[in-house]
């Protein structure tokens, strides 16, 4: 789930979960009833929140039993499935120290652990690598996305990171003011506006006026433009701008587009 900051994403993850009561609408998870069921919801997902939700007093092993034990688990079963978690989440040799002095990526990484110790169908992880260095960013995303690989499970993420996104996840919902701006799979979304990317040296300016001038939808960078590839005649228009204005185009291809650039045609598209 992909927006800006403000855009809602957290607000729709409480209220899926049954945290905060929805003003109006309605809605499952894994069958149950976002309304009055928010307890066997709860019970079978995994829930990543943005902020910190840990005890800074508290030893990550006994933080992450604990969490085991507000889900119904027996204190032993709890204990043993921490000591696990807590390895898989590259804890294992820190467990025993408080969490007051771990760094942000080690808190993250126990509140991935916290999240994961009862074995849930789905993850929801709200902004997962928020806050982390380039080091514990990787490892995070990396752990989430071998859990959907490998681990049998389905991961639900909010983030504002395109590049985090689209490394764990395969659709995609992206939110503007609380509203649905778009949804979908990845590479379909990604296909709705091929565009032609072209090199451009000399008369940059003159060029992309001549062809927004004859309707062509432009994106520039500098020498860089992307053209949107909408009919068949779309680079001959192309060259005949050229031409006309004397710029000299270096090098022109199919332009594969990224989820940012979907991002920002998306926002323009809808002007939000």
């Amino acid at each position: 789930m992909l927006g800006p900051n403000g855009a809602g994403k957290s607000t729709f993850l409480k209220t899926i979960l049954g945290l905060i009561q929805a003003t109006s609408g309605d809605g499952t998870v894994l069958g149950h009833d976002i309304r009055t069921e928010g307890a066997a919801i709860r019970s079978r997902i995994g829930y990543m929140p943005e902020y910190d939700a840990l005890n800074p007093d508290m030893e990550a092993i006994y933080q992450v039993k604990y969490s085991g034990e507000l889900l119904g688990m027996n204190p032993i079963v709890a204990m043993s499935r921490a000591h696990e978690v807590l390895q898989y989440v590259g804890l294992g040799e820190q467990r025993y120290r408080n969490i007051g002095s771990f760094s942000t990526g080690m808190k993250q990484a126990t509140k991935l652990a916290c999240s994961i110790i009862h074995d849930p169908e789905l993850i929801i992880a709200d902004e997962p690598s928020n806050g982390l260095d380039a080091t514990a960013r990787e490892f995070m995303i990396s752990t989430l996305q071998n859990m959907v690989n490998n681990g049998n499970r389905s991961v639900m993420m909010a983030s504002h990171l395109m590049d985090d996104v689209e490394r764990v996840c395969d659709s995609m919902v992206l939110l503007h003011k609380g509203k649905l701006a778009a949804q979908g799979r990845i590479e379909d979304l990604k296909d709705i506006d091929r565009e032609i990317e072209i090199h451009v040296w000399g008369n940059a300016s003159k060029l992309e006026e001549k062809m927004v001038s004859i309707g062509l939808d432009v994106r520039r960078e500098g020498r860089i433009m992307r053209v949107l590839h909408d009919d068949e005649d779309t680079t001959t228009k192309i060259l005949s701008c050229a031409a006309e204005v004397g710029s000299q185009i270096r090098r022109m291809h199919e332009y594969e587009a990224s989820l940012e650039d979907l991002f920002i045609v998306i926002m323009e598209k809808f002007r939000i």
